[in-house]
């Protein structure tokens, strides 16, 4: 723990500035926001995965007291056609067409949820139901249009793979799950005239007034967005959702405020998952290690009428120095809801396959998995030959196998009593999504104010960015005060992609730096000392992170000279009990280049919880398409296995490599928020292969699943 908290670059383990809030319950969350006279609203969904909606019968629903209205699409306005990143463009309640089960078909508005609820199931939808395509059974389609995934072609694959000692053929497959945070989704939705404010559960507030005002035709300066606090949202709250939407037209057509709080049940249906996926490679090598070829093809599932790309190839193109690389994207439509990132999309997928192939091949070739991975090290981007902004994968290799001793790991005890003992490690990256962001720092004789409309969904940003003016200003913390969660205040970067501290980051440090200098105070000397003596009441300015050709978005460095990723290892020990298929965890290490830490506390717990959700993906959770229905099997978190404390052995070792990345960020860093979560999957199926022989290449890898597997 020593060699974590001291790090340099003047890294600080402060508690978290808004910790207080949530433990006193003074925090205040969407659905926490009542106004007079608004309704409550819940959904119907529809019955059945595919057909067409004949009538909607609403009498009874109607005469249950407290309900004011239950709305279908013959009530709701016609909205303009939306674009990403509304999840979903072809929007419900337009039509009568039925592309899944839950699709939101009609709302009930009563005075209180409690009504509003008890006349939601006796609204009658009648419909015409026609046969689902169900998961395996779609129809496959290169995706339709360019992005992150596109298909890629470097060098002679064919010849590579047909030249190799060894060859690694197989088929890595990952299960459909859902985010589960906390908090579902929801959105108060508030007319004034023409201005519109949603009080709403988002990770990317500016994102959302474009969709919303778009759908409705209406001026987006008279939309107004507040999102304070956001209890959890690993991906599922990124995009615009069409609840959104519908609270907002809801509201409008009732001339109340409205409140739709989406149930447990409805978040399964209403709103992403990671989505079902198949991932096939192919990996050569010369008997001395040396990789020649690499073929990688995604499919995951996409719904009827929206796509979702999961760009699980991106982690192929540049992990390791390989001559030649093919890869392919495609998607599968079904009759379900469309799918949406969830937390480390790309290579969270992408390197569960990739590092399994690379371990099968480690053993196939009889050398050590970590001696395969350092003789194949990638100096450059191997897609373009671009140097590394900063790469200490080595590094983060040689201190986390020393950490665990894995050198000698087999000269320990390979049983614990009805338990066989297990090794296995994997790389962790994820790719340096970057968004451009503003922050306005003012100071005033009661202190420094950071303003920036970032939201807090547990990672600590408002910390952060109180510590990034800090290290600038030359002040305490204590003396400054975060403004968020406000589309009122200067666009931020999103709260996803482990992109916050980079791009809000910087332009709290440009902001301070501009007003560091407009007082002439020296480099490391007391701004508010410089301030006081100014005369001055107030100052103020704004600081901007910007990217190449004001682009507004770079994906690993695009439009730089420079590659950007963040790396990382882990080694773990698990035991399995060869009769009842159980997985236990015993040990993880892992070690990150993740550019500037700034606070070691926040990122420890980040990278802690990104080992147990990816102990999860690898052995636990699973979202269940009913065969015959087509329905999501249990829409409720009675039926959700998820990591609890006493699946996580104390023993979880997080360090990082000190390093600063003058390029990737104006305050050094990268993000770390979902890297971790990155190659648990890989190296936990290579642990159970090494305890008891089989080899697992579906996730989640439960019970019966290795239990059938040793019983071949």
């Amino acid at each position: 723990m020593s060699a974590l908290l001291e790090t340099p670059f003047g890294a600080r383990g402060i508690p978290r500035i808004e910790a207080r809030a949530k433990v006193t319950g003074a925090a205040c969350y969407a659905a926490d926001h009542d106004v007079a006279r608004m309704l409550h609203a819940v959904i119907v969904g529809a019955p059945v995965a595919a057909g067409r909606i004949d009538a909607i019968d609403t009498a009874a629903a109607l005469k249950v007291p407290g309900v004011v209205a239950v709305l279908t699409h013959e009530d709701m306005p016609r909205f303009r056609k939306v674009d990403a990143p509304s999840a979903v463009v072809k929007l419900p309640m337009q039509d009568t067409e039925i592309r899944h089960e839950g699709q939101i078909v009609a709302l009930v508005l009563g005075e209180t949820i409690e009504a509003a609820e008890e006349a939601r199931p006796l609204v009658a939808v009648r419909c015409t139901a026609s046969a689902p395509l169900l998961l395996g059974a779609g129809s496959i389609e290169a995706p339709p249009e360019a992005g992150m995934g596109d298909d890629l072609v470097l060098g002679d694959v064919a010849a590579g793979l047909a030249n190799a000692d060894v060859r690694i053929e197989q088929t890595y497959l990952q299960a459909p799950r859902h985010h589960h945070a906390m908090e579902t989704s929801g959105t108060l939705a508030i007319w004034e005239g023409e201005k519109l404010t949603l009080w709403d559960a988002v990770q990317a507030s500016s994102t959302v007034i474009p969709i919303v005002a778009g759908a409705l035709g209406i001026d987006p300066k008279n939309v107004r967005v507040r999102a304070p606090h956001t209890g959890g949202g690993f991906g599922s709250k990124g995009y615009v959702w069409p609840h959104q939407i519908l609270a907002a037209a809801a509201a409008k057509v009732a001339g109340r405020p409205v409140k739709l709080q989406l149930r447990r049940s409805d978040q399964f249906s209403t709103v992403g998952y990671q989505p079902d996926m198949a991932m096939a490679v192919g990996l050569g090598a010369k008997r001395n290690g040396t990789l020649t070829a690499l073929r990688f093809e995604v499919r995951n599932n996409s719904a009827i009428a929206d796509t979702h790309v999961e760009p699980a190839s991106e982690a192929a193109k540049t992990m390791y120095a390989i001559p030649a690389i093919a890869t392919k994207q495609r998607i599968e439509r079904v009759n379900l809801n469309v799918p949406t990132p969830m937390r480390a999309p790309v290579e969270g997928p992408g390197m569960w396959a990739l590092e399994s192939a690379m371990n099968e091949m480690a053993d196939a070739l009889g050398i050590d998995p970590l001696e395969l991975r350092l003789r194949n090290h990638a100096d450059v981007d191997p897609h373009d030959g671009r140097p590394w902004s900063s790469k200490r994968l080595r590094e983060a290799y040689a201190w986390a196998a020393d950490r665990y001793g894995w050198s000698d790991r087999h000269s320990r005890p390979r049983t614990d009593g009805d338990w066989a003992i297990g090794h296995g490690m994997a790389t962790c990256s994820m790719g340096s999504f970057r968004f451009p962001g503003s922050a306005r720092v003012r100071i005033t004789a009661d202190g420094v104010f950071v303003e920036a409309n970032v939201h807090d969904i547990g990672t600590g940003a408002q910390t952060i960015l109180a510590q990034v003016a800090s290290d600038e200003l030359g002040i305490p913390v204590d003396c400054i005060s975060v403004q968020w969660g406000d589309t009122d205040l200067p666009a931020a970067t999103p709260t996803y992609g482990s992109s916050t501290t980079v791009g809000t980051g910087s332009a709290v440090a440009f902001a301070c730096r501009e007003l560091r200098e407009r007082l002439s105070a020296p480099e490391g000397g007391d701004v508010l000392a410089a301030f006081a003596s100014s005369g001055e009441r107030e100052l103020a300015t704004t600081g901007n992170f910007t990217l190449p050709e004001d682009k507004p978005f770079s994906s690993d460095g695009a439009g730089t000279p420079w590659a950007m990723r963040t790396w990382g290892a882990i080694f773990v020990e698990v035991g399995v009990d060869r009769e009842l298929g159980l997985v236990r965890l015993r040990r993880a290490v892992g070690a990150y280049s993740a550019g500037r830490i700034l606070n070691p506390r926040t990122a420890r717990s980040q990278m802690t919880g990104g080992i147990i959700w990816g102990w999860g993906k690898a052995t636990m959770e699973v979202t269940i398409q009913e065969p015959v229905h087509g329905r999501w099997l249990a829409k409720n978190l009675s039926n959700v296995a998820l990591p609890v404390n006493a699946d996580i052995p104390a023993d979880v070792d997080v360090h990082f490599i000190d390093e600063y990345d003058e390029h990737a960020s104006a305050i050094g860093a990268r993000g770390i928020g979902e890297l971790a979560a990155t190659g648990v999957d890989a190296a936990v199926a290579a642990a159970i292969f090494d305890a008891v022989g089989v080899r697992m290449r579906d996730l989640p890898i439960l019970p019966a699943k290795i239990i059938d597997a040793l019983s071949r």
